[in-house]
């Protein structure tokens, strides 16, 4: 194997000019000491403390991206994502070049071979991990930029290598022939971090997508990768607190955004005392314990004031309007408004954009709870639905717009705005307990479905809800068809990716459900 000995013979010339296993120890020390300084609210000087070193040390200029990113997805905004994408792009040149001129993913087929394992320095196989490290990030940025999945997958290359160096490395700690080095937790951390990441993650594709992906040797079990999150997150390594920060997104976000919402809060508030108790006042560690008492219902009417313009048009004629301003000419100016992401909209704002188009004629026809139908979109009813007050507030809500429907006369956005108005009264009739109208509510919208000319995705969600409502009610095997049909039969409608990983998540529940002979334990979802 020819390949072998000039793989030696490289490492011989590389060895005299890498840093010493003590100089990487003090790099990690260095990046935990600025990681540190980031959790406590000093962003500033976290990147300070690091940049010095970032043109040398992958640990730093990795680290240093990698607070970048944090930033960026914190905020959105556009100059944070660029900043944050070109640095994360420098990090991995620089882990680049402390590989192997023969990568982990260009020969671990005997790479868990002692004579193989051998040739690597402890440094080398923490830059396998890093250059991983970097490639996931990357793709992450590419999703926040675009929700279609679609913009993921155009990672290609890139995050194939990514996922089969984690993939790979994963099979390396577990192997008879893994040697030890004196960081090794903070290498097990990363490997952690990585599959975790990548096997939840894919786990909650839709269907059709995970086929692709499968097809070109993705593959993804939840379970595993919660649990090596877990053991990332309980371990005392670099990676340590964002295998918590990821979990702690999957339980109060992901599961409820794109799941079913039967999200685990004894885990997320377990996950996260021992950090508040460090950083008490840690910013992201506040976020997330305001958004567990959200999820617990803790939470007052303003929290769902998503838009000036929607809660404007809500209000009566002889109502006192508290902002001054008009929501006709609020609405006129969304489309304006529209802010690209590395050339691209958010998928949200694009719906806004749509919505707020019916106010462009000289007469428009005003939408009738835009508000409430944006809480729907970000799927922030079950949160609603804990208070049986405010849900009966809300309905009250409704109820007067299906009145104002009926009794107005007949336009082009008719049975469009009937049918949203069947959709979200049916979701609060759901909470309350009043599953036979709800259920009536929700075929009623497919029974239009050939009427209804711009909200197309009032369709599969109305089947997607029903399919839920069947669920709580053990009567799986019917969700189940009802969600074949949502994901079969409907394409090219709002938020339709966003609708998928819902689809995905509740079939995944049905299905299992059905293996173990239980029902469904559904919560549902808000945001």
């Amino acid at each position: 194997m020819a390949f072998l000995t000039a793989w030696k013979e490289a490492a011989s010339k590389k060895s005299d000019r890498r840093p010493s296993v003590s100089s990487l120890h003090e790099a990690l020390d260095q990046c935990m000491t600025a990681l540190d300084l980031f959790l406590t609210n000093q962003f500033s000087e976290a990147l300070s403390y690091l940049k010095p070193r970032t043109k040398e040390s992958m640990y730093h200029s990795l680290t240093y991206a990698t607070i970048l990113e944090m930033q960026a997805m914190m905020t959105f905004d556009p100059q944070d994502i660029l900043l944050a994408g070109n640095m994360m792009k420098e990090a991995q040149s620089l882990c680049q070049r402390h590989r192997k001129k023969s990568s982990v993913t260009d020969s671990f087929s005997s790479l868990v071979h002692r004579t193989t394992m051998d040739q690597f320095t402890e440094e080398e196989i923490h830059a396998e991990v890093c250059y991983a490290e970097c490639l996931l990030q990357r793709a992450a940025l590419t999703f926040l930029q675009d929700e279609n999945m679609v913009s993921f997958i155009k990672g290609g290359i890139k995050v194939r290598n990514s996922y089969q160096t984690y993939k790979e490395l994963d099979s390396l700690v577990q192997s008879s022939q893994y040697c030890k080095g004196e960081n090794h937790r903070h290498f097990e951390g990363g490997v952690k971090l990585g599959v975790g990441a990548f096997n939840l993650t894919l786990s909650m594709l839709p269907t059709r997508i995970l086929r692709l992906l499968e097809f070109v040797g993705f593959s993804g079990n939840k379970d595993y990768g919660l649990l090596q999150l877990e053991e990332g997150a309980s371990g005392h390594s670099f990676r340590a607190v964002l295998c918590v920060m990821l979990l702690l997104c999957y339980h109060t976000f992901l599961t409820f955004v794109l799941g079913t919402g039967n999200v685990n809060i004894e885990e997320a508030e377990k996950l996260l005392k021992p950090y508040l108790k460090r950083y008490p006042k840690g910013a992201i560690f506040l976020f997330f314990a305001g958004r567990i008492e959200a999820i617990k219902g803790n939470v007052d009417t303003a929290t769902y004031i998503y838009m000036k313009a929607a809660y404007l048009s809500m209000f009566g004629e002889e109502d006192y309007k508290p902002f001054g301003d008009d929501e006709v000419e609020l609405f006129r100016a969304v489309p304006g408004l529209k802010l690209k992401i590395a050339g691209k909209s958010l998928p949200t704002e694009k719906f806004a954009i749509r919505k707020s188009r019916r106010y462009l004629c000289p007469n428009p026809i005003s939408l009738p709870i835009p508000a409430l139908e944006m809480m729907y979109i970000w799927n922030g009813y079950a949160v609603i639905g804990k208070q049986r007050e405010l849900t009966d507030g809300i309905l009250e809500v409704i109820t007067r717009a299906e009145e104002m429907l009926e009794k107005g006369p007949e336009n082009e956005y008719s049975v469009d705005d009937e049918c949203l108005v069947k959709l979200l009264k049916g979701l609060c009739l759901k909470y309350l307990g009043r599953v036979h109208e709800a259920e009536e509510n929700f075929r009623s919208i497919s029974a239009n479905e050939k009427k209804i000319k711009y909200d197309h995705y009032l369709i599969p969600n109305a089947l997607l809800e029903l399919a839920l409502l069947f669920m709580e009610q053990g009567r799986n095997e019917e969700a189940i068809k009802l969600l074949e049909t949502a994901k079969q039969n409907y394409k090219n409608y709002s938020m339709e990716s966003r609708t998928h990983f819902r689809i995905q998540a509740a079939m995944l529940q049905a299905k299992s459900s059905l293996e173990n002979g239980s029902r469904a334990m559904i919560s549902s979802v808000s945001l």
